[in-house]
């Protein structure tokens, strides 16, 4: 369900656009110093993209398709990126690649293949921006006929407006510091373990079947770095996706200056 952060610039192969600015220098902060949980309103400017999709002529109980999307005016290349991210969240079979590569092209295929009972929902919202950076979170939801409950699954796209690109976790960390930034994931995971205490009846038993495991799926936000976690990678699927925030305040020697608010 989730696109490797790593595969999404293959996405672009195609999207290059003559004159691209290059990338902004390392000692020039893309956040700014005043933080809170409000994502800004200078960043790009977006419009909303929805709609339904149902067979033609179909009556009674027919498969959807919901779109509740984002466009990019004026940034095509954003815009098409998130069309074809989120096309591949679709696909759910690791043996054969998808037959379609666009939103409107999984359309086509799911409304021929559907059954009468499922459901698909794509959706995309900014998590955080600014006019240096929109952090876009992306979601896939299916449910089939005779699933059990639906499948969820979901991607970051940190991206760079001025040098139009997507920022993988390597570009946002200093080099060398992988293991560091795991390390303090994994603390960000006991404390979101104690604060969920009073759900689990052992801890001792959770942490055997839900053990801690690291991820690239994260986004720069207002508050720190914030990593998305499927449904049963860390929890039950009861629990949804967990999130687990890393404040700034903890990476100043894990993040590439460019991405931690300027000293005060």
């Amino acid at each position: 369900m989730r696109l490797p952060q790593r595969a999404i610039p293959l996405l672009l192969a195609g999207l290059v656009l003559a004159g691209c600015a290059s990338g902004p220098r390392d000692d020039l902060s893309l956040v700014p110093a005043a933080l809170d949980q409000e994502t800004s309103s200078q960043g790009y400017f977006t419009q909303p993209l929805r709609y339904t999709r149902v067979p033609e002529g179909c009556k009674g109980t027919c498969p959807k398709l919901v779109v509740d999307s984002l466009t990019f005016p004026g940034h095509p290349r954003l815009g098409t990126l998130v069309d074809y991210a989120l096309a591949s969240m679709t696909w759910l079979d690791q043996d054969r690649p998808a037959p379609y590569e666009t939103i409107a092209e999984f359309e086509t295929y799911y409304l021929k293949t559907a059954a009468a009972r499922d459901e698909v929902n794509l959706i995309a919202r900014t998590r955080y921006r600014n006019a240096d950076l929109t952090t876009i979170e992306l979601t896939s939801g299916q449910y089939q006929t005779g699933m059990a409950h639906g499948i969820t699954g979901t991607q970051f796209i940190n991206w760079d407006n001025g040098a139009e690109k997507v920022l993988t976790l390597d570009d946002l960390l200093q080099a060398g510091s992988l293991g560091a930034f795991n390390e303090r994931l994994r603390a960000a995971h006991a404390q979101w373990l104690l604060e969920h205490a009073d759900s689990i009846d052992t801890m001792a038993d959770f942490k055997r079947m839900w053990p801690f495991a690291p991820t690239d799926n994260v986004a720069l936000t207002d508050l720190g770095l914030v990593a998305k976690y499927q449904s049963y990678e860390i929890a039950p699927y009861a629990w949804g996706q967990p999130e687990l925030l890393i404040p700034y305040a903890e990476l100043n020697d894990i993040l590439r200056p460019r991405y931690l608010p300027p000293a005060r």
